[in-house]
């Protein structure tokens, strides 16, 4: 058995039901009555003999009463009973409501029937005094459906549900065949929209297959179309491909004449430079003759002889117009056209070659603020200043805010003179929020992002600017200046720019 009387358990309604505590009992039970006990086999005989002696006056039910229901109450039935015994809850005053139901009390209809569900279903199974009193409401609002219910004819066009839970509160003679009808017509009524539902769905079924059908049809015509296209394309690249072949066979055959020219050209060069080679030892071998002729005139112009004078000059002209011949075949340049001198290729420094800062090194000191003047006159100069660390040097004691202002100051002034472009650089990794602060006019005022120092700006900076542009780097931090270094830039001291300040 599902439930108490045939009533299912709910876990929400069960839960409520057993927080409110044991249901009342259906009545006081004397001892010495036999009939008390009734018959194990009936679930309700006990409730019903309980309503005779709760009920005291109301009429006892016949010695031949019908049995009580022999299975669980059909769901819809046991909905529509627990519905009207929620609806009739609110007329009764809280000492009438049994102690399982006071804790719903105060709940609504709705929420009764959802929280209270099992609670009420087992009052009215086991409380017959409540059951007679729902029982009563549902005379009061359905007058018309009880009276026909205890005259024994039922309405045709009544519900059947409503008929068999009114019968079930009422419990006229043949109540429990009128339950057990309205269960069978549910149960036929579900079986006929559980075809309904399934025909419904096997006519889905059959038209998406159809459908299929269609698509599967139209998706092979599709693929037979496409076949044949990939057939038609597939004979064009075979008669593309064959044209190819025939291509590289005839370009194969080209590239051996080539080979065979190209080999013959060689043999050919090889022909023509051993020619040139002959030539050469010929006339080198003219050259040595002239020479001896030479030596053996010098000689005879030594030993006076005159007349080999004449022969001496003779021979001298053969050998030059020889060595004219011989420079017009090896093709040698004139000796005016040669760009480059053997002198020309010997690494040293020329006059004019050094810059602007090896001049300004070699005139000043680096402590002179001078030498910042002549770095800030060359053209297009531009200062780069560490900030911090140029004002910690000079007045350390002072506040950051004023450290800013006294060097900003000083920095609008020498943009001024010089006219150079000036960048004060600033470490911002610790402020907590942005710098209230407007940059003097032809000063430049920067800091760091979150991360970031201000050496690293400084450096990103000087890699900015385009190679051979004058920079000067302004700070004390030996990191930072032989990094700018490195990068083209020109270090100086902060010292050297305090001087320089203090002179504005």
């Amino acid at each position: 058995m599902d439930g108490i009387g045939g009533f299912p358990h709910a876990g929400a309604s069960g839960a409520a039901a057993e927080s409110a505590g044991p249901p009342a009992p259906a009545g006081p039970a004397d001892d010495g009555d036999p009939g008390d006990h009734g018959d194990p086999r009936d679930p309700g005989g006990h409730a019903e003999h309980g309503e005779r002696d709760d009920e005291g006056d109301g009429a006892p039910e016949a010695a031949g009463a019908e049995p009580a229901l022999d299975r669980p109450l059909p769901e819809g039935v046991r909905h529509r009973v627990v519905a009207f015994a929620a609806e009739a809850f609110g007329s009764f005053t809280y000492q009438e409501l049994p102690v399982s139901l006071r804790p719903y009390a105060r709940f609504t209809p709705t929420r009764r029937v959802k929280y209270a569900g099992t609670a009420l279903a087992a009052a009215l199974e086991h409380d017959p005094a409540f059951r007679q009193k729902v029982a009563a409401r549902l005379r009061e609002s359905q007058a018309e459906l009880a009276g026909a219910l205890e005259g024994g004819t039922p309405p045709p066009a009544a519900d059947p549900l409503d008929v068999a839970a009114a019968a079930y509160l009422l419990r006229p003679p043949g109540w429990a065949k009128l339950v057990a009808t309205a269960g069978e017509e549910a149960q036929r009524a579900d079986a006929e929209r559980a075809d309904e539902e399934a025909l419904r769905e096997l006519a889905a079924l059959r038209a998406e297959v159809e459908a299929l059908h269609e698509q599967g049809r139209a998706d092979a015509a599709r693929a037979r179309a496409e076949l044949e296209t990939v057939r038609k394309e597939g004979d064009a690249l075979h008669r593309k491909l064959r044209s190819a072949l025939s291509d590289v066979k005839r370009a194969e055959a080209a590239q051996r004449r080539l080979q065979v020219e190209v080999e013959e050209l060689r043999s050919a060069a090889a022909h023509d430079k051993a020619a040139a080679d002959s030539e050469a030892r010929r006339l080198r071998t003219r050259l040595a003759e002239a020479e001896a002729v030479i030596e053996t005139g010098r000689k005879a112009a030594r030993e006076g002889r005159s007349i080999e004078d004449v022969r001496l000059r003779l021979l001298l002209d053969t050998v030059l117009d020889a060595a004219s011949g011989l420079r017009r075949e090896l093709a040698l340049p004139p000796r005016d056209t040669m760009a480059v001198r053997p002198a020309d290729t010997v690494d040293a420094v020329a006059p004019g070659a050094f810059s602007a800062r090896d001049i300004a090194t070699r005139a000043l000191s680096e402590t002179d603020p001078a030498l910042l003047d002549q770095l800030l006159a060359l053209p297009q100069a531009h200062l780069v200043v560490d900030g911090y660390n140029v004002t910690k040097t000079g007045y350390p004691a002072m506040p950051l805010e004023k450290q800013r202002l006294r060097l900003l100051g000083g920095l609008a002034a020498l943009a001024a003179q010089s006219g150079a472009e000036v960048t004060c650089v600033f470490d911002g990794a610790d402020l907590d929020m942005p710098v209230l602060l407007a940059p003097p006019r032809g000063v430049r005022v920067l800091f760091s992002k979150a991360g970031e120092t201000a050496d690293e700006l400084i450096r990103r900076l000087v890699r900015a600017e385009p190679p051979g542009r004058q920079i000067v780097v302004v700070s004390a931090d030996r990191e930072v200046a032989d990094g700018v270094a490195k990068a083209g830039a020109r270090p100086v001291a902060s010292t050297l720019l305090l001087r320089r300040l203090a002179r504005v």
